[in-house]
Parts: structure tokens; C-alpha cells; sequence
């Protein structure tokens, strides 16, 4: 029989806010974390916003020789793990280490540490490459950082799907839960992928917008988005089977009981046209849940404000939910916490979990005209009450990648 997988502690990184609570107020209250780029000089870039963190100060968490030798994503991971810890109240010294794992996903990994030893190789020479290049760059960096910080030795890994690699690793931490071989697993995504070089090549591929202005530069499913807008941060979860959490007396925050995850097979950066395998996807969730489509009261969207994906995102909810596709209201959180890659499912797991708690559905901002064939109800611009039992999290990403996990409130 199936074990049951709780939340019982949640880690927030962004530039809305670096704990949950400040964070999740301001998503409440529909502000807007984008804003001109600060880190580099982007006078040449057509690309001018992101969602960057300016305040974030790793040494209050980290010591400082440590965060030396970590990419921004592993310190950004190893901060939200640390506050998913702590909330959750687990003493890791009372339980087995074998126990307990870690499955952090990044889209990317170390970017700034790629693109700084590039500089020092072509401008120094080879000697001058840091001998910590390596291991800080690295993706799985994040998961094993975390581990290392807390003495976690069960298992541990990477997910690498880009812009669903944080849903995949939830997914995957579900999954071992349920299947009885771990008791806890700290599950997300991290990543810290605004700088020159991450900008300059998704520049290239023309996905990103060209709106200078911060405050309206995304704008998912709205007749004006023109590309996404690059988030940084992580969101990181504990997951722990029900009965490990009820007898240690831990407040749990929510239950995950569905996965699916498919691909396109289609092209390296489009979606596949008539949304089959998105659609899939969101079935094999909710069948795994258990529940028929209609008993979805929120999604939500993986949202980008791209011109080709939010109308095909509107057509798979269409496939998934039928006539009932407008009783089910889907907002895409992006457009204030912009897209952070593959750590986005990891943030918008956090939301919809907080959404379900609080019942509250979180809106879309910057929605004025709805783009053609985006005729379903976003929650424009101002979030609303509603009882939630179920909610659904999509995350899409290039390759194909597709993933989707089904929250639900805890009841005993």
C-alpha cells in the first residue's frame, strides 16, 4: 500500500522576499518583483528586466568561507532548505540519515561560476582557473550542498528537465516516499541563471521580452506579452511520509497525492502544437490523485507570457477539464515572480500549497486584454477567496518536458 506524503516545512528565496510569509504576502497582495537589471550592464542587452535578488546576504546561514565555494543557486537552495528545516522542526540527529534525502532540480546550475572562469581563462590564462570551477558549476551542487549541511545521507540527486526540473524533483520525491524508501526528502529548485552569458543566450533565441518597463514587462495570457521575464531564487519543500510526521507531532502544511510527467517529443524549444502530451500530463496527475478533472479548484499555470505557449497552455486545460475548463480559475504566478527556470515548480509548488492553506487564489497581473484564444478565467490582477481541496501545478520545459503534481489540503 502506498504511503501518504505530507508538507511539513517550506524554504523561500526571490526577490519578493527571502522567507515564506514575506514572500507569500506580497504574491497576495499582487506585487511585482521584476525590475531593471542591476548586476550587469545591459545597455547592448534587447532584454533589459528580470526578477533579481539585490538583498540577499547568504553568510547570516552560511559561513562565509563556505558560500565562497557555492554558485549563487547552491546558496540560494541551501538558505530555502535551511528555512523548510526549521519549519518543519525535524531533528536530523534523532532519525537515520539513511532515511532522509535530498532532490533539488536546476535548469541550468552555475552560471555565474561558468561565466566568471571563462572570463579568467581567456583574460589569465589556464592557471588561473579556480580549482572549485568545477564542483561549484555543476547542477547537482545544489542537492549535495544541502546534504552536506544537514548530514543527509539517503538519497540524493538532480533533476535536469529545464523549466520543469523543479516539479520533476518534487515528483520524484513523492514517489520515493510513497514507495516506502525514504521517510523525508528535502525536494525543489534552485537557480541563479541572470547574467551576462544566461541572458545573452536566451536573448539569442528571441524567447525573453523586450518591454523596458519592469512593471509591465510580463503578462501572461494579456494581447501584450511578447517573451518571458527571468526570475532567480529557490523554493524548497519537505516532504515526509504521514505517519513520521503525526508521530513527532509535526504541523503539516499540505499533502501532494498526484505526478505526471510526459514529453513532447516534438522540438527543442516549441511546444507541441495540439497539446497532447501537455494534456497527458495533467490526466496522469490527476488519474494518480485519484479524483475526476472537475474536482480541481485551482491551477496553477506554468504561465510563461510567451505568444506560442499561453494559448496552447489555454487549449491542454481545455482537453483536461472540458466543459467544466471555466469553473477551474488558473493564474500564472509568473507574472510576478517572473520565470525562474528550472527553479519555478519548486516556487509555484510553494504558492499553491499556501493558496490551499489560506484559501486564497493568487491572480495574474498585467492581464488587460486577453490574448486570442485565452478565454478562461486567469484571476486578472486581483486575487480572490475560495475553498480549495485540490489544486493542480504545471511546469513545461524546453525539450518537452512536461510536469505536473495534484496538492491537497491535510485531513487527518
Amino acid at each position: 500500500m502506498n504511503k501518504r506524503v505530507v508538507i511539513t516545512g517550506m524554504g523561500v528565496v526571490h526577490s519578493l522576499g527571502c522567507d515564506v510569509d514575506t514572500f507569500w504576502n506580497a504574491i497576495r497582495e499582487g506585487r511585482n518583483g521584476i525590475s531593471t537589471v542591476t548586476r550587469f550592464d545591459v545597455t547592448d542587452f534587447p532584454t533589459k528586466v528580470a526578477a533579481e535578488i539585490r538583498d540577499f546576504d547568504s553568510t547570516a546561514f552560511i559561513d562565509k568561507k563556505e558560500a565562497k565555494r557555492m554558485d549563487r543557486f547552491a546558496q540560494y537552495a541551501v538558505v530555502a532548505a535551511g528555512q523548510a528545516v526549521a519549519q518543519s522542526g525535524i531533528d536530523f540527529g534523532a532519525m537515520d540519515p539513511y532515511r532522509a534525502g535530498v532532490i533539488i532540480g536546476s535548469g541550468i546550475g552555475g552560471m555565474d561560476t561558468l561565466e566568471d572562469n571563462s572570463r579568467t581563462l581567456f583574460e589569465k590564462g589556464v592557471k588561473r582557473v579556480s580549482p572549485f570551477f568545477a564542483p561549484m558549476m555543476i547542477a547537482n551542487m545544489a542537492s549535495a550542498q544541502v546534504a552536506i549541511r544537514f548530514g543527509i545521507k539517503g538519497y540524493n540527486a538532480c533533476v535536469v528537465t529545464a523549466c520543469a526540473s523543479a516539479n520533476h524533483a518534487i515528483g520524484d520525491a513523492f514517489r520515493q516516499i510513497q514507495g516506502g524508501h525514504a521517510d523525508i526528502i528535502l525536494s525543489g529548485g534552485a537557480e541563479a541563471a541572470i547574467s551576462g552569458l544566461g541572458f545573452a543566450g536566451f536573448c539569442a533565441s528571441r524567447a525573453m521580452s523586450t518591454n523596458e518597463d519592469p512593471a509591465k514587462a510580463c503578462r501572461p495570457f494579456d494581447k501584450g506579452h511578447d517573451g518571458f521575464v527571468m526570475g532567480e531564487g529557490a523554493g524548497v519543500l519537505m516532504l515526509e511520509e504521514l505517519e513520521h510526521a503525526k508521530k513527532r507531532g509535526a504541523k503539516i502544511l499540505g499533502e501532494i497525492v498526484g505526478y505526471g510527467c510526459t514529453c513532447d517529443a516534438f522540438h527543442m524549444t516549441a511546444p507541441q502544437p495540439e497539446g497532447e502530451a501537455g494534456a497527458k500530463c495533467m490526466q496522469l496527475a490527476i488519474e494518480d490523485a485519484g479524483i475526476r478533472p472537475e474536482q480541481i479548484g485551482y491551477v496553477n499555470a506554468h504561465g510563461t507570457s510567451t505568444p506560442v505557449g499561453d494559448p496552447i497552455e489555454v487549449m491542454v486545460a481545455k482537453k483536461v477539464f472540458g466543459e467544466h475548463v471555466m469553473d477551474v480559475p488558473m493564474s500564472a504566478t509568473k507574472s510576478m515572480t517572473g520565470h525562474l527556470l528550472g527553479a519555478a515548480g519548486g516556487i509555484e509548488a510553494v504558492i499553491t500549497v499556501l493558496a490551499i492553506r489560506d484559501s486564497f487564489l493568487p491572480p495574474t497581473i498585467n492581464l488587460e486584454e486577453a490574448a486570442e484564444g485565452c478565454d478562461i478565467d486567469f484571476i486578472p490582477n486581483v486575487g480572490r477567496t475560495k475553498e480549495l481541496e485540490y489544486a493542480l501545478s504545471n511546469s513545461l520545459g524546453f525539450g518537452g518536458h512536461n510536469g505536473a503534481i495534484v496538492l491537497k489540503k491535510y485531513r487527518d
